[in-house]
């Protein structure tokens, strides 16, 4: 097992964050310690633009980059604008890869999604299945977007010596989520429909799909635990993937977050809406066998990331 001790002081560029994963990496970076953080709004830096990546990186001369900037939604989202998915992706990723390596950034470290396997993979998701069959095609577009970030980092390795790393997280849902009615992902878009329905009284609320797909989801705060741990014991030119090990299906998963909201009206499936991918739970022995698993039950995690929507979102609408 590899260890790597950053000094508390070393510069760490987090892009992207303001986001559900750069905030959860911020809040476990500085529980341990680092006193030198550094986020830029992408008002002030679109890391879309190439120059304004490459101003960032001479600016800030970070020791550290975590890539946590990047355009992501729900299946709708995807189903939308798959053009802008891809584009965006890999305008952020190329951009602040470049201009990274341009400048020699000893440590970056690439934040996938698992939507990068193949729809019909075995389960649970090994890393050496990347590639293997077809990819799911309601975010078809975003996940080669997220492949080619990962042969990035793999090419920076091989080419400037640079040890770059890629960690591919399952589903992440949190506090700092984004509860848009449209663009979120399945649990804060579950959180605020069935939030709205017990306020306003309604009776019956449609959940998306058949109710038989199958979910992985990690707590944000869990995930940045996790990559921090890849950070300091992980060091190889393929990814890791950092997961729960547990997954539930769509059906389950809607009767919990109606629980934990308190919303006791009746639960349908809108057949006309897809599944998407059947079923998605990530391989973790790797993680384990470096010293990490996950701590925050699925129930738990729920019922921080709905207190922080009636604190952070909801009080305010």
């Amino acid at each position: 097992m590899r260890t790597l001790t950053l000094p508390r002081d070393a510069t760490i560029y987090i892009a992207g964050h303001r986001g559900l994963a750069g905030s959860a990496l911020w809040r476990g970076l500085e529980a341990r310690g680092f006193s030198s953080l550094v986020g830029v709004p992408s008002a002030e830096a679109d890391l879309r633009d190439r120059q304004a990546a490459r101003r960032v990186i001479e600016d800030v001369r970070p020791d550290v980059i975590f890539l946590a900037a990047a355009r992501v939604g729900g299946i709708a989202a995807n189903i939308a604008a798959p053009t802008d998915f891809l584009s965006e992706n890999l305008q952020i990723q190329a951009n602040v890869m470049d201009a990274a390596a341009a400048k020699g950034v000893p440590k970056l470290v690439f934040l996938g999604s698992s939507c990068i396997y193949p729809r019909l993979a075995p389960q649970p998701l090994r890393e050496e299945y990347l590639m293997t069959g077809p990819l799911e095609p309601t975010n078809e577009a975003y996940a080669v977007a997220k492949i080619a970030g990962i042969m990035h980092v793999k090419a920076v390795r091989q080419q400037y010596g640079l040890k770059w790393i890629s960690v591919m997280p399952s589903n992440l849902y949190g506090p700092g989520d984004n509860f848009h009615p449209q663009k979120s992902h399945v649990v804060p878009g579950m959180i605020r429909r069935f939030h709205e329905a017990k306020v306003n009284g309604v009776e019956e609320v449609a959940v998306w799909g058949t109710g038989r797909a199958r979910r992985e989801l990690l707590f944000a705060d869990d995930f940045a635990d996790g990559t921090l741990h890849a950070l300091e014991h992980f060091d190889g030119s393929d990814f890791i993937n950092v997961g729960s090990g547990e997954d539930i299906s769509i059906a389950d998963l809607a009767a919990l977050v109606a629980r934990v909201v308190g919303y006791d009206g009746t639960l349908s499936q809108d057949l006309s809406k897809p599944d998407g991918m059947p079923q998605k739970l990530l391989d973790t022995s790797r993680m384990q066998e470096l010293g990490w698993t996950s701590s925050t039950s699925l129930e738990q995690g729920l019922r921080q990331t709905y207190e922080w929507f009636l604190s952070e979102v909801a009080a305010h609408e």
